[in-house]
């Protein structure tokens, strides 16, 4: 994977690097109650938006980290088209994100852990397959730590 991003203290970025802020936006949403999911909206070499979930908070179902990220990227950006922009997610977008993701017509997916059961893009609806703008897919980036993010979340939950 090439380096992507160049911030404005010339410090260059990986997509694991932008997985890492991810993670942290991850646990601020454990904090808060929430599934931990976090996601970060990346454009010109900046980060234009970051979000973790917030459905506990805004007692929203639909408050997921990708829905939250594109809604303040996109008033920070002024448009509802987001084609120079690239989402980092820790876990792979349920249908809602993906479809949401689609028509915002984000270039680029970045995600960390594969959801076999929901999962929008990798598993289940694959959104993309179907959807007038096909966002290129990256999977598995730092799996590893976002799965045990969420496991650790479930097994305390399941306790």
């Amino acid at each position: 994977m090439n380096k992507e991003i160049l911030v404005e203290n010339q410090t260059v970025f990986t997509p694991k690097d932008f997985m890492e802020l991810a993670l942290d936006e991850a646990l601020n949403a454990k904090k808060r109650g929430s599934v931990p999911v976090g996601a970060i909206i990346v454009s010109d070499r900046k980060i234009i938006s970051m979000s973790g979930n917030e459905m506990i908070k805004k007692t929203d179902p639909t408050a997921h980290a990708e829905i939250l990220a594109i809604q303040k990227a996109c008033q920070i950006m002024r448009s509802r088209i987001l084609e120079k922009c690239d989402i980092y997610v820790t876990l792979e977008p349920c249908a809602m994100c993906a479809q949401a993701i689609s028509l915002a017509r984000i270039r680029r997916l970045y995600f960390g852990a594969y959801d076999t059961k929901y999962g929008g893009t990798e598993h289940g609806a694959r959104i993309f397959d179907h959807a007038l703008h096909k966002t290129e897919v990256i999977g598995g980036i730092l799996e590893t730590q976002c799965m045990k993010i969420l496991q650790n979340f479930f097994a305390l939950k399941r306790i």
